[in-house]
């Protein structure tokens, strides 16, 4: 998923850190697991750039393309349906694809989860007051010290309640590409009918 992380307006290309709420942010794409452990992390796009673009461009992205990793990636409908990223079905139908959906946004609600925890975690991500690029670094130092935190079991503050976040919602993505719908529909066939 993509989160935004508020910045104050930055002395250079100003208009590109402006997202779709009309705030500065850095546009953050983090994949976690069920353990709540960030497994990447994409931390150094503007808030203007989509979702989709930060998937497209990074590095983990090209790995999946040619087929160094196997399995697949649960995106929202802020992402394309590709063969090893899964997106919900934009008008599912009665039966299995209304069960796949329900199974997918089950198991992506870990990510907004861990989302939240590492906001609650580091208070500094609720507005960093330093240069893009010092935020992004500062993003990056957060998710690792998370990660070090979960792995010891330390307590995590409690975590606001992102399902009323407006930072969460996701227009409709660019067009999908067709091999992705057809991985898509031989999952929902072979595991929710």
């Amino acid at each position: 998923d993509g989160t935004h992380i508020p910045i104050i307006a930055p002395s250079v290309n100003e208009g590109d850190y402006v997202n779709r709420k009309s705030f500065h942010s850095i546009n953050v794409q983090i994949i976690c697991d069920a353990a709540n452990i960030i497994t990447n992390v994409e931390a150094k796009q503007p808030g203007s750039v989509h979702d989709s673009q930060i998937f497209r461009e990074c590095t983990l992205s090209t790995k999946f393309g040619h087929g160094e990793f196997t399995g697949y990636l649960l995106g929202d409908r802020g992402y394309p349906c590709l063969p090893y990223l899964l997106t919900p079905y934009p008008d599912p139908e009665p039966g299995p694809q209304q069960r796949y959906n329900l199974a997918n946004c089950r198991t992506r609600a870990r990510i907004e989860m861990t989302i939240g925890m590492l906001k609650a975690r580091y208070q500094c991500l609720q507005r960093l007051r330093v240069t893009p690029e010092r935020a992004c670094d500062i993003i990056v130092a957060c998710v690792i010290l998370h990660n070090i935190a979960t792995i010891r079991g330390e307590h995590c503050p409690s975590e606001p309640d992102i399902s009323s976040d407006p930072n969460h919602e996701h227009p409709d993505p660019p067009m999908d590409i067709q091999d992705g719908r057809a991985v898509r529909d031989t999952i929902c066939h072979n595991h929710f009918f």
